[in-house]
């Protein structure tokens, strides 16, 4: 299998870095994960549905440079569905049986992901109605798709 992840923003964080390194090694016996980043918009606060609009249009622009065809397209979205741990692994297993082997995860930056995009995604997975850091959601993200392949092997991890 392979999991492509597109997100917005780099990491700044050594210990977001170091946990998502784990996880992404954690990942190799399952699945070759391969993580782009894309350069996010300088914003400030108190922007314009205008000026959030277009943001979210120029990231969506560099994220859909790297979107190959055939993908399944993955898009967190907050208005996404939430799973639990083992939906989410039988999501995965599910798409392995139909021969969905190439999968992409979209994580916009900290305005979100373009309309144009979440229109486009086969699946809006929502992780809860919190709000997260863009850059934390990449840690969260590879620990759950870890944990979604120690669930289909029946691997007491997840518990």
């Amino acid at each position: 299998m392979h999991i492509r992840i597109i997100a917005v923003g780099k990491i700044k964080e050594k210990y977001l870095t170091q946990g998502i390194n784990e996880y992404v090694k954690r990942l190799s016996p399952h699945a070759k994960v391969e993580i782009i980043e894309v350069s996010d918009e300088k914003t400030s606060d108190h922007l314009s549905e205008t000026e959030l609009k277009l943001i979210k249009d120029k990231e969506g622009e560099k994220i859909s440079r790297y979107l190959k065809d055939g993908t399944y397209l993955i898009a967190l979205d907050i208005q996404g569905k939430n799973l639990s741990s083992e939906e989410m692994a039988e999501m995965i297993s599910n798409l392995g049986v139909r021969g969905k082997s190439d999968i992409t995860f979209l994580i916009g930056g900290s305005v979100g992901l373009a309309d144009s995009l979440i229109s486009k995604a086969d699946f809006r997975l929502s992780f809860g109605r919190m709000t997260f850091p863009h850059q934390l959601m990449r840690l969260i993200l590879v620990e759950q798709l870890y944990r979604s392949f120690k669930i289909i092997e029946r691997h007491p991890y997840h518990k």
